[in-house]
């Protein structure tokens, strides 16, 4: 695959300028689309049905050669294709994803917001469905999934409400959603995962015990992966925590030390339960991001 450049739909700092979250989806979109030759989403549920004896002719990719062991027989697989792909969109807007950093072009929200736009773009531009869930410490919006093409316009209208400002409750929430997500589909978790980390990899776990395939997208904002601060500052508490003045050089290490330990925790367990994880700081350009992991994602299914 390759990939052209376009530094109008690359840089954050371009799309923050840009009024209008669909304006913002549709530069991304456009600038990832360019370099694709076929969707990354596509065939994601097929199952098998049952088998058939081989017929002359017939593709060889399907014979299942552990009966043909057994039975010296050919028989081919059969496979239910689901009729269209379903893709749940959820999204944090709780406080804490309205941060925004010194150095960073857009809040962890808005970023996330074009983030989930510009997928719910692509999804319906291959005639796929998409809904949306927005929360915080609970679900705030819901918009079922429809694969029509002014589907879009309600799911921007979701994004675009008002944050809750309230603390986040990864768990709950998680465990809710895989109960009400009734057919089988792909769920695509846009958040900072700032909350207790065993108990957010147990929602997921539910997600997989639903057969739902997760992929976590994690949004942080870069002063929160560098620390770049360096005189005394007050730090403003997000999600009911007290603010504090301190002097950040007393405390850069061990913050630098415990974020990187809560980072590789939840990419360990999203390995352990099957589930994609992608760390992405608000400073990288949208498009690239997304090429880089979808074509990686399609690489693996072929």
């Amino acid at each position: 695959m390759t990939t052209e450049t376009h530094p109008n739909y690359l840089d954050p700092f371009v799309l923050s300028k840009l009024e209008g979250l669909e304006l913002r989806a549709r530069r991304v979109v456009e600038g990832y689309v360019s370099g694709m030759h076929r969707s990354p989403f596509r065939g994601f549920s097929i199952e098998f049905a049952e088998h058939r004896e081989y017929v002359p002719g017939d593709d060889l990719r399907y014979v299942d050669w552990k009966v043909f062991g057994k039975t010296d027989k050919y028989y081919l697989k059969q496979f239910e294709e689901e009729t269209n792909l379903i893709c749940y969109l959820v999204l944090d807007v709780s406080e804490s994803m309205q941060y925004q950093g010194p150095s960073a072009p857009l809040t962890k929200l808005e970023y996330a917001r074009t983030m989930a736009a510009s997928l719910a773009h692509l999804v319906l531009r291959q005639q796929d469905s998409v809904g949306l869930v927005t929360f915080d410490e609970q679900v705030q919006s819901w918009t079922n999934a429809s694969s029509n093409l002014s589907h879009l316009s309600a799911l921007l209208h979701a994004m675009q409400q008002p944050a809750g400002g309230q603390k986040t409750s990864l768990a709950s929430v998680f465990h809710e959603l895989a109960e009400r997500f009734k057919r089988r589909g792909i769920v695509v978790i846009v958040s900072d995962l700032f909350d207790n980390v065993p108990a957010m990899l147990t929602g997921l776990k539910h997600f997989r015990h639903r057969r739902h395939e997760t992929i976590v997208l994690q949004v942080v904002d870069p002063a929160e992966t560098d620390f770049p601060f360096r005189q005394t500052t007050m730090f403003k508490g997000l999600e009911q925590w007290p603010q504090v003045v301190t002097e950040p050089g007393t405390l850069r290490a061990a913050y630098l030390k415990e974020f990187r330990s809560f980072v590789n925790r939840v990419k360990a367990g999203c390995r352990e339960q099957r589930a994609d994880h992608v760390l992405i700081r608000t400073d990288q350009p949208l498009d690239l991001t997304l090429s880089s992991y979808l074509s990686t994602r399609m690489k693996r299914r072929v």
